[in-house]
């Protein structure tokens, strides 16, 4: 039988023939001959030979017989593969549902060592990858950073000649860190440039990546299916557009513009700068005052046009003012108060839970496609997709922000639509916030000042440079970070006995980028969720102490960059428990927005609220198997830990009256509130 763990080995160097030594030379697998390529295979007995002397550990490939998978050789190998094309996407479903369904670890290694020497390896990665964390014989392995496989899609390309010659001319002990310069993509004579620390953060492009590994909209219904599914979709991404928003304004940069005129020229551009190592070509560029047009891409049968959008758009809304859609049999479906913000989120992106594609549409998707093709909508110059036809890439681009801008309004419109918070639904009797206090873990330091800077993180990126270097290569690049801080929350407990609750924490900005206070109306859709997790309370007063970096939005830097190979996983089986499926979260340097050298005034709110109202009756801990980032990415083949709606209480619209954050505290005793001022210092630390 095969070790699952020898399933790592295929998903190292992808771009090289699988016989190559994997592991820095360390393991190699034995492979049948009818599983070489063409090229290879009159070669097999001399490449065999050749590679496999010198490594320590050798994995026969069983021969299981020749799979059939001409369905996924359409997509060229050394082509672009993308999640928003409809073909790629249903290509990639029966992919993954072909390695779903192998008996055993030992006939999934050997048919995916057969389709890895054949396919495009963008595709053979997302499909294997999604079906690892899937099967219950393989669901505890790793899965592997996305920037060690493919730093393409992560890192200036400058830097790849550097980290070649620095791993073949320099023995590994004295190689040297080669440093990725930030804002490679424009100078600051572009104002969108004041984003691109966020924008193209390497942890924040590799959240959004991981998390539609983990909710893949095209799979399987068991797959796909997963609770609260279009919900988590909608929250998701409505919080990035609420962070990204907030960041604008500490960098005097007013609001995104929502894309909702699809006519409108759009005045952003956007140069990228990045090759695809699949085919050595540059991602395009998008030129200012570009406007959407048709698509007719005959290459990979996307065919849609902006009246396409329009119309979807159109009846999204009206189903919205109807309150129900109609399924593909007829039926009125309500979206009511429980149930409807999941129904739209799976019809808007459209996953295939969506309950009638023919009318709704796939609005998200083929909105990505008509942007990543701006620059060649009938392939006429036979160009490939730009950077928002691609889930790791995406995020970089101003317009993704634009267009999820519009999706957002979609989803709030909704949202809006419904009841207040009644104060049933909202206190929590017999319990009162006192205050709430952050402060830095540093001696005498101030309360409710927090700190931001730039901090130098390294990554070894040598993993992914096929036919290069072995051992490690390092590159250096430059990221926001905060100062590690910690709450207070002072508690009382009238009512007598014990009580347990959920603490919820927000952010949110005071003034926009004027410095204009904001209106309660404005200020509530801005709230950024920072933790949510489980307090006791005992009769009395309580205080309860919770630090930073537990939030149950992020995940540390170790998570988001850590090693891949067999040889990095932990051996001890606790420390392995918390390796595994660890890879989604929001990444915790990105935890607070950046602030401003003069500091900029947020206002810190905490609610207590009734647990027997959250709870979804499961067993649940936010400490074991990386439940840690559950806000953002739920729990694995669980229910989503909490009963309320997603961005509860701030989610929904409030009463006339309420025009401030007090007002909405009002006698709800159970919540408080804080100003709290975030200040960002110019200055480079270099991790330790």
């Amino acid at each position: 039988m095969t070790d699952k763990n020898s399933l790592l080995a295929l998903l190292q160097r992808p771009l090289e023939p699988t016989f190559l030594p994997k592991d820095d030379g360390k393991t190699v697998l034995i492979i049948p001959e009818e599983y070489m390529s063409d090229r290879y295979r009159p070669l097999s007995t001399d490449i065999q030979q050749r590679f496999t002397g010198g490594a320590d550990v050798e994995i026969p490939v069983r021969n299981v017989g020749i799979p059939d998978i001409a369905f996924a050789e359409v997509i060229d190998r050394r082509g672009a593969f993308s999640l928003f094309i409809e073909k790629h996407r249903d290509i990639a479903g029966r992919l993954i549902n072909l390695f779903m369904t192998q008996p055993d670890v030992t006939s999934l290694m050997a048919v995916a060592t057969y389709a890895r020497e054949r396919l495009n390896p963008n595709l053979f990665q997302y499909a294997l990858t999604v079906a690892i964390q899937h099967r219950p014989d393989t669901r505890e392995l790793p899965i592997p950073s996305i920037i060690e496989l493919f730093p393409d899609q992560f890192v200036d390309p400058s830097v790849f000649p550097k980290l070649r010659e620095e791993g073949n001319v320099v023995e590994q002990a004295k190689r040297t860190t080669i440093d990725i310069e930030p804002n490679f993509t424009a100078s600051d004579r572009e104002v969108e440039q004041r984003l691109a620390y966020f924008r193209e953060d390497i942890g924040i492009n590799m959240h959004h990546w991981h998390w539609h590994l983990v909710y893949p909209a095209g799979a399987t219904p068991e797959i796909v299916r997963k609770d609260r599914r279009g919900e988590l979709f909608y929250y998701m991404h409505s919080q990035i557009i609420a962070r990204y928003n907030v960041d604008r304004f500490c960098n005097r940069l007013a609001r995104v513009r929502p894309l909702t005129n699809y006519r409108e020229a759009i005045s952003e551009a956007y140069f990228p700068k990045m090759i695809r190592s699949s085919n050595n070509r540059a991602y395009p560029a998008r030129a200012a005052d570009s406007v959407l047009r048709d698509l007719n891409r005959v290459d990979n049968d996307t065919i849609v046009s902006v009246n396409d959008l329009q119309r979807w758009t159109d009846r999204i809304h009206q189903a919205i003012d109807q309150k129900f859609v109609v399924d593909s049999t007829g039926k009125n479906i309500p979206l009511d108060e429980v149930k409807g913000i999941d129904i739209l989120g799976d019809l808007v992106e459209a996953s295939t839970l969506s309950v009638n594609r023919r009318l709704y549409g796939s609005l998200h998707n083929f909105g990505h496609d008509v942007l990543a093709y701006i620059h060649d909508p009938d392939y006429r110059y036979l160009e490939d997709f730009g950077v928002m036809g691609d889930v790791s890439t995406a995020m970089r681009d101003p317009v993704f922000y634009r267009w999820h801008g519009m999706i957002d309004g979609i989803f709030r419109k909704f949202v809006e639509s419904l009841n207040p918070y009644t104060s049933g639904q909202l206190n929590f009797p017999g319990i009162k916030v006192n205050g709430i206090t952050a402060r830095i873990n540093r001696a005498n330091a101030p309360a409710n000042v927090l700190l931001t800077y730039w901090q130098k993180s390294q990554v070894d990126l040598a993993a992914g440079l096929d036919f290069g270097p072995k051992g490690n290569v390092f590159a250096s690049f430059t990221h926001l970070q905060h100062a590690p801080f910690a709450y207070e929350i002072k508690v009382n407990n009238s009512s007598g006995s014990p009580k347990r609750g959920t603490a919820r924490i927000f952010i949110a900005p005071k003034v926009d980028e004027r410095g204009t206070t904001l209106a309660f109306r404005e200020q509530r859709l801005l709230f950024i969720e920072l933790d949510k997790f489980g307090v006791n309370l005992r009769p009395g007063d309580n205080t309860i102490t919770r630090r930073s970096d537990q939030s149950s939005v992020t995940i540390p830097y170790e998570r988001t960059f850590r090693r891949i190979g067999t040889a990095q996983q932990p051996t001890d089986p606790r420390q392995r428990e918390h390796f595994r499926f660890c890879g989604c979260g929001w990444p915790q340097h990105m935890l607070i927005p950046k602030g401003a050298p003069e500091g900029v005034q947020f206002d810190l709110y905490v609610m207590i609220s009734n647990f027997a109202d959250d709870t979804v009756n499961q067993d649940f801990d936010e400490n074991v198997d990386c439940n840690d980032a559950h806000s953002f990415c739920g729990l694995r083949d669980k229910l989503y830990p909490d009963k309320r709606a997603m961005g509860f209480p701030f989610d929904r619209s409030t009463p006339a009256a309420v025009t401030t954050l007090n007002q909405f505290i009002g006698s709800n005793s159970n919540m408080a509130t804080t100003s709290v001022q975030i200040k960002f210092t110019n200055t480079v630390i270099a991790r330790t």
